[in-house]
């Protein structure tokens, strides 16, 4: 985990206060993943290009990214020789993904992004525990990395399990209750059936983005400007990447 970004190392133990204005830079970015990209490049990592160095020139790098991979237009950034070669001594990620383990949203893929280009974290569900929240922080304090995208997706089996052994009473086999558990306060109830299901899905992200967001030493980060915490989902039909509010 070396690393030469100037980030601070964060102090003290982690709380879960409740900070009001932890979202407040990733509102300021719009209501979607459609930024355009910003006229002035970010500074970039030696002979990487162009770096994204704040949260709406991330933003937009990802949305472009998503527009690629929906067009079947690929780049499949930053795997040369060369770029290999200057990633054995350094990395300059732009984005953290908590994503869900499914193998059909690979971020990497569905971003269309490169080596060094994304710290990746992917847990079913996108469920938090303490190693999850340590690595987002790792990637945020230690890193400088400006923005966090909570990725949750359609049709989600650890949702539809979640939501299916609440309805049936039932417990789920060995760790898998433990996801189950996590997910249950984001049950949306006010739906039946696959509508549930997939409401669920969305409320499971708003649920995840907001527990980041509590975090106090990213939360000064968000408040600063520095940093932002957006919720987006991956839609398997049409490959598109959309903010969830």
């Amino acid at each position: 985990m070396n690393s030469h970004a100037t980030a601070h190392r964060a102090a003290g133990t982690v709380r879960r206060t409740l900070l009001r204005t932890a979202l407040t830079g990733a509102a300021a970015l719009g209501a979607g993943l459609t930024a355009a990209r910003p006229a002035t490049a970010a500074p970039s990592a030696p002979g990487t290009g162009p770096r994204p160095s704040t949260p709406q020139e991330a933003l937009a790098e990802l949305a472009a990214g998503n527009r690629r991979w929906r067009a079947f237009r690929e780049r499949h950034p930053h795997e040369t020789p060369a770029t290999r070669r200057e990633l054995t001594t350094a990395q300059h990620p732009f984005a953290v993904v908590l994503g869900c383990i499914d193998s059909r949203v690979p971020p990497e893929l569905v971003f269309d992004q490169g080596l060094g280009d994304l710290m990746t974290v992917r847990t079913a569900g996108e469920v938090l525990d303490e190693a999850v929240l340590g690595s987002v922080a790792y990637g945020v304090l230690e890193l400088g990395i400006p923005l966090v995208v909570v990725l949750g997706h359609q049709s989600c089996g650890a949702v539809r399990a979640a939501v299916e052994a609440e309805q049936s009473g039932g417990h789920l086999p060995a760790h898998i209750q433990y996801l189950a558990d996590q997910i249950r306060p984001a049950i949306d109830h006010s739906t039946e059936g696959d509508a549930r299901i997939d409401a669920t899905v969305d409320a499971n992200v708003r649920l995840v983005r907001s527990r980041l967001a509590e975090e106090p030493d990213l939360a000064a980060k968000v408040s600063t400007g520095e940093l932002a915490i957006v919720g987006a989902r991956y839609e398997l039909t049409s490959q598109a990447v959309h903010r969830v509010g």
